[in-house]
């Protein structure tokens, strides 16, 4: 329905519904001051998807942190994951899933990504853009102040030593004035006495009066002495330069101003007239009745400066490419390794973070955090019987692959996204983007991101999955030191019926364990095991076959729509060893916390080579499950798969006090929770 150049992207999902998604980055002021700039993230992720008239129903998160032994990771960490919790908690909006990464190439310089989704009626999409020669333009929401100048422009700049002198550059949030706003525009939208509606982002108004006059093709008068303003003394550059947050932009007809203005006041909010759409291509700025700028929008938006930077890749590229990675020996103790590789920064729960925030607001949410995606249900309305809807939504990227071979590294994260989403039952239907990369004036930063930009393009393409909106951050870098290569893919999928949806976890002792897909032992390139072992990021990718991930794909939907499948996992980041572990630790079907273990065993057309122990455990081969069936099931199970051709290279059982692989290794199920759950206490206390 809306592809990028808009707020953000939306998709329909029938029934005259439509979904609306971005994400987008707020590295920089997370970086300076790690509360508002996370908390400032969620609320402008927010904006763009309620601006386009939907309500929203669903956040995510993508973190990265330098290593955890940098003195200053402890205190990002604990800071951004408290912004984000407090800003979403409040607003009512429920935090549903994310991803966490740490690596010392951020240490001066993490990412902090904010992914929003909302609802809204298919006939109802609102656009930003002016319209109507005389029509008003309205100020709304909270007052101007000095927070936020040149907020934009820090965020196009790299890091130095003075980087810390750039704090008053940050945004200060409030959740409570966002909710009220979400109502209010809303209320104002759904009225139709709204026209057209822009949220006030990076360079505040600058930025959306010039786009909303450069869209509609008509030019704006502003009289900024009319601007609500908490601050004494603000000059017209103040005003136009000021990020400060909770505030829209409004186009209405001049007769209903002054409902537009009842329903802001309804709310607490202020609504000003402040200008009007003019015939002209200008945009005029006035200052207590005089005219001190006039300028045609498309100066500051179609017109700017299209860059093509020389692309070149690193020195290093093919050495670390072909690095021998069977070279090095593996663990003399794989249990014992098998228990640190559990409790390493990358592999460890993630629940010491998702748990502070309220993924259960609004009653909506099917999968929470914890698993390959997030589930939230549409509710019916009007008494219907019909079965609700289902929204998946997954956030990915594997910036070791990205690092090694960008073009590939991104392919391999949308192949992981698809797997993900096709894990809970649903079907890939939209990609939101969010590159993060170095400075695009260096040769080998601009390759990461054309060639990035190239691995994305081909595998939406593969998977037939458009790309719908998205956001681009460059300059992560400091003193000359870039952030690992970042495309972050935010995938969302459709389902019929939400109550279908399973999640990670074995349910019941004595169900049987499969692992879908042939396991390549060379597979261990750029691997978390690699990383957990040796330190490198090193070594060629998985070879990545779009026909095995598609059929595998549906073959795993058409489980699920079937009621087959308990539980499933996609095998990715920390290959079986990591997939194996968590599925034995989360609830049963009913939701209480149970831990089971597992034992698994080669199949016998599975080949010899498949099962070199430390292979068979972290090799990364793409196109792999690890699903569960009822013992009852196993045989319609096995049938299914083989009519279909696909191939079982380990089956098993759940239960016991194990957690065992057939002739690779063994692990007490107590003894590797305790090291998996308490991973992060030490940065995140307990």
């Amino acid at each position: 329905m809306q592809g990028p150049g808009e707020n953000a992207g939306v998709l329909d999902i029938g029934d005259n519904e439509v979904v609306v998604f971005k994400i987008e980055s707020h590295n920089h002021p997370s970086f300076i001051e790690p509360f508002q700039g996370a908390a400032t993230g969620v609320g402008g992720i927010l904006r763009d998807v309620f601006t386009m008239g939907a309500r929203p129903i669903a956040l995510m998160n993508a973190l990265r942190f330098g290593s955890p032994s940098n003195k200053r990771t402890k205190y990002l960490l604990s800071r951004a994951v408290a912004g984000i919790g407090t800003y979403g908690n409040c607003v009512g909006v429920p935090t549903v899933g994310g991803e966490l990464f740490f690596d010392e190439a951020y240490d001066g310089n993490c990412l902090v990504n904010a992914f929003a989704l909302g609802l809204a009626d298919k006939d109802k999409i609102f656009l930003g853009r002016a319209s109507g020669v005389g029509n008003i333009l309205m100020y709304a929401g909270s007052k101007t102040g000095r927070d936020g100048i040149h907020g934009a422009t820090m965020s196009s700049e790299t890091f130095d030593e003075n980087s810390e002198e750039k704090r008053p550059t940050v945004q200060v949030g409030d959740p409570f004035q966002e909710k009220l706003l979400i109502e209010a525009c809303l209320a104002a939208m759904q009225s139709g006495l709204v026209l057209g509606i822009q949220d006030m982002g990076a360079a505040g108004m600058t930025s959306s009066s010039y786009e909303i006059a450069d869209r509609g093709e008509v030019g704006l008068r502003i009289d900024l002495d009319r601007v609500p303003q908490r601050e004494e003394g603000m000059n017209p550059y103040e005003i136009m330069l000021s990020e400060s947050q909770e505030r829209m932009l409004l186009v209405v007809e001049r007769g209903n101003v002054e409902g537009v203005r009842k329903i802001f006041s309804h709310w607490g909010l202020d609504a000003a007239e402040i200008g009007e759409v003019t015939a002209g291509q200008t945009v005029d700025l006035y200052w207590n009745g005089k005219m001190i700028s006039s300028l045609a929008p498309s100066v500051l938006t179609r017109s700017v400066p299209q860059y093509r930077w020389p692309e070149e890749p690193p020195a290093d590229y093919e050495a670390r490419l072909s690095f021998p990675v069977d070279s090095l020996s593996p663990p003399d103790d794989l249990a014992a390794f098998w228990l640190k590789f559990l409790s390493s920064e990358n592999v460890c729960s993630r629940k010491g973070v998702y748990r502070q925030y309220d993924s259960t607001v609004r009653t909506n949410t099917v999968v929470h955090p914890g698993g390959d995606a997030a589930v939230i249900r549409i509710k019916r309305s009007g008494g219907s019987t019909l079965p609700e809807k289902g929204i998946a939504m997954t956030l990915d990227c594997n910036s070791r692959y990205c690092l090694v071979d960008p073009r590939q590294g991104t392919a391999l994260s949308v192949a992981e996204a698809y797997r993900n989403i096709c894990a809970v039952g649903a079907a890939p239907i939209g990609i939101s983007d969010c590159l993060n990369f170095g400075s695009p004036q260096r040769r080998d930063s601009m390759w990461q991101i054309a060639e990035a930009i190239r691995g994305l393009g081909e595998s939406a393409r593969a998977f037939d999955i458009p790309v719908i909106s998205g956001n681009v951050s460059l300059n992560n870098e400091t003193k000359g030191k870039p952030v690992l290569p970042t495309p972050e893919i935010a995938m969302v999928g459709l389902m019929p019926d939400a109550s279908k949806a399973v999640t990670i976890y074995f349910k019941e002792d004595g169900d049987r364990i499969f692992v879908i897909g042939v396991t390549n032992p060379a597979d261990l390139g750029a691997s978390e095991y690699l990383s957990v072992l040796s330190g490198l990021q090193k070594g060629s990718l998985p070879t990545l076959d779009y026909d095995i991930e598609l059929r595998h794909g549906q073959a795993i939907r058409d489980l699920i729509n079937a009621g087959l499948l308990r539980s499933c996992h996609d095998l990715s980041q920390g290959g079986l060893a990591a997939a194996l572990a968590e599925s034995c630790f989360g609830p049963d079907a009913q939701g209480s916390a149970k831990r089971r273990g597992a034992r698994l065993w080669r199949e016998k057309g599975a080949s010899e080579e498949e099962m070199i122990a430390h292979a068979a455990l972290f090799a990364e081969t793409g196109g792999r499950y690890l699903v569960s069936v009822r013992a009852k099931d196993e045989k319609a199970f096995i049938e299914f798969v083989g009519e279909r051709s696909i191939p079982i290279a380990l089956s098993g059982v759940v239960g016991g006090p194990e957690i065992i692989v057939e002739g690779c290794a063994r692990i007490a199920l107590e003894e590797a929770y305790q090291r998996w759950a308490e991973g992060l206490h030490a940065l995140l206390g307990n």
